[in-house]
């Protein structure tokens, strides 16, 4: 008996719905559309993964390519790898934006799929940009298609997988890096775009397009690693030059880079990271360099202050205690003066910061002392420091037997301030950067004498017993 093919074979080639699928390729698609690479060898960069015997170019030659997640920065390239995969193995390309897509369109590619298997018996690459925008039940519904090998799922992501895509269906697939191309890279593509009259600019109406070297240098500065803003840049300076690009006209088209940084994303947490370990590594100039990379992200410069102020307090701590205000009065100075004139203040504090003694001491006497509350028992706090406000408490012992400090020599009284069970602990230990090499010497001084005091009231104690 034949078997049945699925229900409503006859539209297996018919176009898609238009929510969720890539919509039809319009007439006159942009620049950055029509310079997709054709092949492998047209395409440019990610030698990491796509240089000979790299691991990506292996299973592509080899016609291996397994459910995979494309994490990189826009215009590396992923959308452009994911066509040519497909068209390298003969497979049925799908694609769709996770932000206008959902469920229903996910089962509907599907369905197209298993129709296609049936009748062709090949596979499909689906293809998915910003996959990260996916909640977890709509990520679910690819996992039984991937495990059954009905569909190759290829998921485009600028954000941190590991954060953004659920473990179930990262389990599912391989992740390759893809990073910022270079300006070698860039160059490769600007070249391509001029010289191509085909797909390019070379065949203009206008006659030969002119363009220096300095202007092919600011266009690939400007684009930042980012292939698409290359070309958009490009495709707008053609179209409003007389023959000529300049300089004059490319600012004039683009009045501010626009630097890559997403105030949600896992750029917003590299660029903070990289301000403060320039911080805490005394290197004043990458300080300012990373907080200038954020500010002209457009991050909220109160949240940089925060950040600022969580700097002086955990690493230079007291080596410098005018570190916490500095940060401090640098937070006040912005919220007064606001964008831009008080952005000076937060690049004073960092500066501040990076210049002086540092020391994390405070920073490790914090964990070591919450370590030592939360992992034993809640010793009762000593009779003699406890407060004694009533009758009550007097006659149970509270206070009792307490020395008030002031009234000794040294302002030191022979007495502890810990449960007895933690006596011996030591939380603080002060580094020999700055004012904490003092602080040292006195802490040092501070634990001798009060141990002398004790063991003298001890001695004492055992005399008038005999």
């Amino acid at each position: 008996m034949a078997e049945t093919p699925p229900e409503n074979s006859s539209d297996l080639f018919e176009p898609a719905p238009d929510a969720g699928r890539e919509a039809a390729q319009p007439v006159n698609p942009p620049l950055a559309d029509r310079m997709r690479p054709r092949s492998l060898e047209e395409f440019v960069g990610q030698e990491h993964i796509l240089g000979p015997d790299m691991p990506l170019r292996r299973l592509i030659e080899e016609g291996r390519i397994p459910s995979m997640i494309l994490w990189g920065p826009p215009g590396s390239g992923k959308t452009s790898l994911g066509r040519l995969m497909a068209e390298y193995v003969g497979a049925a390309f799908e694609s769709f934006s996770a932000v206008l897509a959902g469920v229903k369109d996910v089962r509907k590619v599907v369905e197209r799929a298993r129709r296609r298997q049936w009748v062709e018996g090949g596979p499909t690459f689906l293809f998915v940009d910003e996959i990260h925008r996916f909640n977890k039940a709509q990520q679910d519904a690819f996992l039984p298609h991937v495990e059954e090998g009905l569909i190759v799922l290829i998921g485009s992501t600028t954000e941190n997988p590991s954060f953004e895509v659920n473990a179930p269906l990262l389990s599912r697939t391989t992740v390759f890096q893809l990073q910022p191309l270079d300006e070698e890279a860039l160059g490769v593509i600007l070249r391509r775009a001029l010289e191509d009259s085909e797909r390019g600019v070379a065949g203009r109406d206008g006659g030969p397009l002119v363009i220096g070297d300095d202007v092919a240098d600011l266009l690939v500065g400007l684009a930042d690693g980012d292939a698409r803003v290359l070309l958009s840049l490009l495709e707008m300076a053609e179209a409003a030059a007389e023959g000529e690009i300049t300089t004059g006209l490319v600012s004039d088209l683009l009045q501010r880079k626009t630097l890559r940084h997403d105030r949600t994303g896992e750029s917003h947490y590299n660029l903070i990271s990289a301000l403060h370990k320039a911080v805490r590594g005394s290197d004043v100039d990458g300080a300012l360099y990373w907080l200038a990379r954020i500010l002209e992200g457009g991050e909220d410069p109160l949240f940089v202050a925060r950040r600022v102020v969580r700097m002086a307090a955990e690493d230079v701590g007291l080596a410098d205690p005018r570190a916490l205000n500095v940060a401090l009065a640098a937070r006040d100075i912005y919220h007064f003066l606001g964008t831009p004139e008080g952005e000076i203040a937060l690049f004073e504090a960092v500066a501040y910061l990076a210049l002086a003694p540092k020391s994390n001491a405070v920073y490790t006497a914090e964990k070591e002392s919450r370590r030592a509350a939360s992992e034993n028992p809640s010793y009762p706090v000593p009779l003699h420091i406890r407060n004694a406000p009533t009758r009550l408490m007097k006659d149970l012992g509270y206070g009792a037997g307490y020395r008030y400090d002031h009234d000794y020599d040294d302002k030191l009284a022979p007495q502890g301030y810990l449960p007895e069970e933690l006596a011996d602990l030591r939380f603080y230990h002060p580094t020999d950067q700055g004012l904490e090499a003092k602080l040292r010497e006195r802490l040092d001084w501070l634990r001798g004498r009060r141990a002398e005091l004790m063991e003298e009231e001890s001695k004492g104690q055992e005399e008038e017993e005999q």
